[in-house]
């Protein structure tokens, strides 16, 4: 009997996140050198001097075991959250909260509900676990459509992701439209609000998701230190949710899932305040110079509350970009062929961009 024939049939159907392409890969087949990556929001000052202190401090003890508890960074994300500490999850990344979630939850007839194009783990985490996923579409203006999402709710459903700022699109939701939403669904059915790249909105409305934890069992909350924290290649992330939820997602966890010098540099890059409000401002400016250049050009740009923005630049750009080594992040996965998603970089890495689009439009002209 072949592998495949035991291997189980949602296993085998899955499609594999494809991530942003490394710049060592692109300079390799391409022959080139000094390419810019744009293409997998990443913060483009790199962490905090803090964290990176934290680490070359702890590599001497990298033999032993981390803190399974995460004592410390537990402690000092209860207070700088105002939550209990029995209310944290911690994960290797917020992905793998997603996958707790999914692993607790979800099964063979279960269903799960969430915006598309969205994050593209939500698909992956669902159906791994042999259930159902839910794609409800975003509204004419590329924003969650919450009634749709309310609607699609059924007795089957088990799990709703609402990713908001939400990836691809950098488009939010308000505060008045998710109360709204939240309000109308059953407590049988967890709600994971995953804000990822909430640090960067600037709406005023922006919800305060951390307070449905409070007043609705069932919430989570799902946030990491991959963006704003630049801490990306440590793998970690945390979900805040009511503490009997919490303690399910403690009970499938596995033991030791964050590593010693995430842990160390988490808990360090939360007390550099000043590297927060340089990578926000960075970020303000990126996002407003991007879009303002791309509208120049004529090209269509939502607005983004994220550390990236989304522009309708054509299906060929992306490969045009990369021959010039810049990338970004096509989005024809997402049923957006004329889509590519611009990760904010350094003023340098966003003008290259800008420049290399020129050329190509010049040349189309």
């Amino acid at each position: 009997m072949a592998l495949k024939d035991i291997v189980k049939a949602h296993i085998r159907d899955l499609e594999p996140y494809q991530p942003g392409k490394p710049i060592e890969a692109v300079e390799r087949e391409l022959g080139i050198s000094g390419s810019v990556k744009l293409a997998s929001n990443e913060s483009p000052l790199g962490p905090s001097p803090k964290a990176m202190a934290a680490v070359q401090q702890a590599v001497a003890n990298i033999h032993r075991y981390p803190d399974g508890a995460s004592f410390d960074l537990r402690r000092k994300l209860s207070q700088r959250l105002a939550v209990g500490e029995e209310q944290l999850v911690f994960g290797a990344g917020a992905d793998e909260i997603l996958e707790l979630l999914a692993k607790i939850l979800l099964g063979p007839g279960d269903e799960c509900v969430f915006a598309w194009p969205s994050f593209a783990m939500y698909p992956i985490v669902v159906r791994g676990m042999g259930a159902t996923p839910v794609q409800v579409p975003l509204d004419r203006d590329l924003v969650h459509d919450l009634a749709a999402m309310a609607a699609s709710v059924t007795e089957r459903t088990r799990l709703v992701f609402v990713c908001n700022p939400n990836n691809p699109t950098g488009t939010s939701i308000g505060a008045d439209d998710l109360d709204r939403f939240m309000s109308t669904l059953s407590e049988d059915v967890v709600v994971a609000i995953d804000e990822a790249y909430a640090d960067f909105a600037r709406r005023r409305d922006f919800p305060d998701a951390l307070s449905w934890v409070a007043r609705r069992p069932g919430t989570i909350v799902l946030r990491t230190f991959s963006k704003v924290f630049g801490l990306a290649g440590l793998r970690i992330g945390y979900g805040v949710a009511d503490p009997e939820l919490a303690d399910y997602l403690q009970r499938a966890r596995h033991p030791f899932n964050v590593n010693r010098l995430a842990e160390v540099a988490a808990a360090a890059a939360l007390d550099d305040r000043d590297y927060l409000e340089k990578i926000t401002r960075l970020n303000a400016s990126g996002v407003d110079y991007l879009s303002r250049e791309l509208r120049d050009l004529g090209i269509e740009v939502w607005p983004s509350d994220a550390n990236f923005v989304l522009a309708r630049t054509g299906s060929d750009v992306y490969e045009k970009l990369l021959l010039q080594g810049v990338i970004v992040r096509p989005l024809g996965g997402f049923g957006m062929p004329d889509h590519v998603r611009i990760s904010v970089g350094l003023p340098e890495e966003n003008e290259r961009f800008v420049k290399a689009l020129r050329r190509i439009r010049e040349v189309e002209a």
